[in-house]
C-alpha cells in the first residue's frame, strides 16, 4: 500500500528554500532618545528615577540600549539588500539589527524609504553571498492563485507560516501603522493584492510566494476583527524602487498636487454637478488646498471645483483613481487630463515632477 510522504509537498519545499532569505528586523534605541519622544502630559505617570526613564532589563539589549519592536524584511540581493516594510524603520533616531535565520546578526543601514507606499529598502554587510528570494511579476497573477505569506520576527512570531489563495487585486484600504515606536497614523494603501493567507505581525514585511518560490508582494496590513483578509504590496513597486534606487540613490515617485473627491450621483444631486463621475478638485483651505501651490497642476492651470474626466484618455473612475494613474507613472511623464470647469470642457498637459 503507498502512502504520500506529507513532508514533501511543493509547499514544504517552497518554505524549505525561502525561509533562508526571510530575515528578523529588531529595532533599538537608546533610553535619552525615548525620553525624549515621551509628551510631557505623561512623564508623571512613568516610572522615573533620578531623573531616568526606568526600563526592565528584559528590554535592554547587551548594548545597553532599548528594544523597543521588530518586524520581517526578505533578501533580495546576495550583497545584502532586503527589502521590508517602511513602518518598521521609519524612525531615524532607531538602530536596526538584521537576525538572519541561522541566528547570525548585522547592523542595517536604511537606503531608502517609498514616501508613498509601505516600503523601504535596508542593506547590510556580509561576508559571504547571502540567500535571496527571486521576484516575480504581481502584473500576472491571477484570482484563486496559491500563495504563501512568510515572516521571521523576533519572539513568539519566529518563522511564521500561512497558505491561502488570491482572493483580490487591485484593492485600497486605510490601514493604521506604526511607525518605529511612535503614534500609530492612518495611511491610505491602494493596488493591494488581497489574500485569506493570514498576515499577521510575524509575516507582516516578509514576502508574500507564488508556487514557484517568487516573491509576488510584501506583506503590508492587516484588517483587525476580519477573518481571512490580509493585505501584500504588489512586488513590481519594489522592483521600480530597487531600479530607482541603483539609477538615482533613492526612490522616486512623482507629484502632480492636487487634492481630490471622487464624484457619485448622491455628490452631483446634492452639488448640482453637470456630471456623476470623474474627480473634483476639493480642498479644505488655507490648511489643506485643493491646488498646492508650486506644484505640477497649479502650473497647467488647474483650479479648485475643476472635474477630471479622465487621464489619457482613460476614464476617471471609483476603480481607477488618479492616485492608481499615478502609480504607473514615472518623473517627467506627461499626463492629458480631460477637465471640465463650470459649463467648458478642456484638456489640460501636466508634467509630473519629483515628490520631495
Amino acid at each position: 500500500m503507498n502512502t504520500m510522504n506529507t513532508k514533501n509537498t511543493p509547499v514544504v519545499g517552497i518554505i524549505k528554500k525561502i525561509m533562508p532569505a526571510v530575515v528578523s528586523i529588531g529595532i533599538s534605541k537608546s533610553v535619552k532618545k525615548i525620553e525624549k519622544d515621551i509628551p510631557k502630559e505623561l512623564a508623571p505617570f512613568l516610572p522615573f528615577h533620578g531623573g531616568h526613564l526606568e526600563i526592565p532589563d528584559e528590554l535592554l539589549d547587551g548594548k545597553g540600549m532599548v528594544k523597543i519592536g521588530g518586524g520581517s524584511g526578505f533578501i533580495v540581493d546576495k550583497t545584502g539588500v532586503i527589502i521590508t516594510n517602511k513602518h518598521v524603520v521609519a524612525d531615524k533616531d532607531a538602530e536596526y539589527t538584521v537576525i538572519l535565520d541561522n541566528g547570525k546578526k548585522f547592523t542595517a543601514e536604511v537606503l531608502a524609504r517609498d514616501p508613498i507606499d509601505d516600503v523601504a529598502i535596508i542593506k547590510i554587510n556580509s561576508d559571504e553571498p547571502l540567500p535571496i528570494v527571486d521576484l516575480g511579476n504581481s502584473s500576472s497573477i491571477d484570482l484563486g492563485e496559491s500563495v504563501i505569506a512568510i515572516g521571521n520576527a523576533l519572539g513568539i512570531f519566529k518563522n511564521t507560516v500561512s497558505s491561502g489563495i488570491i482572493s483580490g487585486l487591485a484593492r485600497s484600504i486605510r490601514a493604521a501603522s506604526e511607525t518605529g515606536g511612535k503614534e500609530p497614523t492612518m495611511q491610505e494603501l491602494r493596488g493591494l493584492i488581497q489574500t485569506d493567507a493570514a498576515i499577521n505581525p510575524g509575516n507582516s514585511g516578509g514576502p508574500l510566494v507564488n508556487l514557484n518560490g517568487e516573491a509576488i508582494g510584501i506583506n503590508a496590513a492587516i484588517v483587525f476583527g476580519a477573518q481571512n483578509l490580509g493585505f501584500a504590496i504588489p512586488i513590481n513597486s519594489v522592483k521600480r524602487d530597487i531600479a530607482d534606487l541603483k539609477s538615482y540613490g533613492r526612490i522616486r515617485r512623482p507629484l502632480l498636487g492636487l487634492r481630490y473627491i471622487m464624484l457619485n450621483e448622491n455628490i452631483q444631486n446634492r452639488m448640482k454637478l453637470p456630471v456623476d463621475h470623474g474627480a473634483m478638485l476639493f480642498g479644505q483651505k488655507p490648511h489643506t488646498p485643493a491646488i498646492i501651490p508650486g506644484s505640477p497642476a497649479a502650473k497647467a492651470g488647474l483650479k479648485e471645483k475643476d472635474i477630471i474626466l479622465s487621464c489619457n484618455g482613460e476614464d476617471i473612475t471609483s476603480e481607477k483613481t488618479i492616485q492608481d494613474f499615478m502609480e504607473e507613472m514615472e518623473v517627467g511623464k506627461i499626463l492629458n487630463l480631460k477637465v471640465i470647469r463650470g459649463k467648458k470642457q478642456f484638456n489640460a498637459k501636466v508634467t509630473l515632477t519629483e515628490r520631495k
